[in-house]
């Protein structure tokens, strides 16, 4: 079958609560299976940098365990490694290059010698520079061409957004993944990772605000005309609300955490002011009594804090709600908190949703790898097949051929197995298309709407 012939790729997402490694293959529709996934608790990474190497070593080499613990067969020996941390800074440049060959038309050679001028560009001293990303090219007089390639003309430029980083800071990143026995095959930032596994072509162009809550950071992503505009790290995160929670009513993380995710808010007038939490006292101290009012108003006040940095970079950018279509979309462990959407279109005045990674996961996984928190992990696979169909990294030719692990397969995968009958064939099918079938019939709809409202005003 084609999709045996595809590379089995692995994404590493260091995270200041968690990390995570899942290895995904592109099945014949397009859709990735995961082949394999493993998690463990993080204990050496702050606000989204390698702080301790020993500790962040443990934690990689404990997710891979699990990772192979799920399918034995897998071999892991390069991976995509998602960055962050505030020390992440972008810049905008504009890059041109006189052709001599003005004959011929523009090739793929030409497009990355312009991209490689880039990386000397001048950055601060310990900085380094992680990507350069192409934003609209021009071509002589020819301006927002977004690909080049078979065009002809003298000179051809483009925009620039590129992404840099502390030296150190990467540094301890790949010096991790090396002391864990891996190759790191690219560095990606969070963002945009997470970006390409909540969205699709039609989000890009409507314009859309990617705002991936971490544990330690806020990745901010934004999309305009399908070109990134703009990429930031906000150095808050649920850590913070944690810390906050625990500082404020006085109690133990483990308890603020448990909190946060059980009964936490983050519009205290949706929470209820008779409602109580009660927590264990310490060593024999008496039970206390915490008000869920008082829980939501913390979270509140924290979130509202993300929300203001992002309508600030939104400004900064020159990107307001009236240009983003898509609104934002919430993504990374973060976003699951209750009524955050509200808030979110409260403060920045944009329409929000939660970001699922399942605009491009096959279906009939565990629950488990469709959450936000894997958002960038998957997106990080993604990122590889990028790279693997546009030949910008080699690959080994030698594909070995693994199946799904039960343990990763849902449980109703089953029964679908047994009902061969035509009509739930047929809702396979519809279901493999995606969202594209999903446009092509909402488009569809609103023609016919309009049609009926043509034929009653004749």
């Amino acid at each position: 079958m084609q999709h045996e012939q595809q590379p089995i790729i692995v994404g590493l997402d260091i995270g200041t609560t968690k990390i995570a490694a899942i290895a995904g293959r592109k099945n014949e529709f397009g859709k990735l299976e995961i082949l394999g996934f493993g998690r463990a608790n993080s204990n050496g990474v702050k606000h989204g940098q390698v702080l301790n190497i020993d500790e962040t070593i443990k934690a990689i080499t404990m997710a891979l365990e699990n990772c192979y613990a799920s399918n034995p067969g897998l071999e892991i020996s390069e991976v995509y490694v998602g960055i962050a941390g505030h020390h992440i800074k972008s810049l905008q440049t504009r890059g041109d290059i006189v052709r001599h060959q003005t004959d011929d038309e523009i090739s793929q050679r030409e497009i990355d010698q312009l991209i490689a001028d880039q990386y000397k560009t001048y950055i601060p001293a310990g900085d380094q520079i992680i990507d350069v990303i192409p934003q609209e090219f021009t071509v002589d007089n020819f301006q927002n061409i977004p690909n080049p390639i078979g065009y002809g003309g003298v000179k051809i430029g483009a925009n620039f957004h590129i992404i840099t980083g502390d030296r150190n800071a990467i540094r301890n990143i790949t010096r991790a993944v090396e002391k864990s026995g891996l190759k790191t095959k690219d560095l990606v930032l969070q963002p945009l990772a997470s970006a390409s596994a909540v969205m699709g072509t039609e989000d890009l162009e409507a314009g859309v605000a990617i705002v991936d809550i971490g544990g330690g950071t806020t990745d901010l992503a934004v999309f305009y005309e399908g070109i990134l505009k703009h990429t930031a790290v906000i150095p808050f995160g649920g850590e913070n609300i944690t810390n906050d929670i625990k500082t404020g009513l006085g109690v133990l993380k483990t308890q603020a955490e448990q909190m946060k995710v059980q009964f936490g808010s983050a519009l205290a007038n949706e929470a209820r002011s008779n409602a109580f939490i009660t927590i264990p006292g310490l060593r024999g101290m008496p039970a206390k009594e915490i008000s869920v009012k008082n829980l939501a108003n913390i979270i509140q006040a924290r979130m509202s804090e993300i929300m203001d940095f992002v309508t600030y970079h939104l400004k900064q950018v020159g990107l307001d709600n009236r240009m983003l279509n898509g609104g934002v979309v919430l993504t990374g462990g973060g976003s699951q908190l209750k009524h955050l959407i509200q808030l979110t279109e409260y403060v920045t005045g944009l329409n929000a949703r939660i970001g699922f990674p399942t605009e491009h996961l096959a279906a009939g996984h565990i629950e488990e790898l469709a959450r936000p928190t894997y958002s960038t992990c998957i997106g990080l696979i993604l990122k590889g097949y990028s790279d693997y169909e546009n030949h910008r990294k080699q690959f080994e030719n030698q594909f070995r051929k693994l199946e799904i692990p039960e343990n990763l397969r849902k449980a109703e995968l089953v029964e679908e197995e047994v009902m061969d009958d035509e009509e739930s064939q047929a809702q396979k099918v519809r279901n493999r298309k995606g969202i594209k079938d999903f446009w092509g019939k909402f488009k569809d709809g609103i023609i016919e709407l309009f049609k009926e409202e043509e034929d009653h005003a004749l």
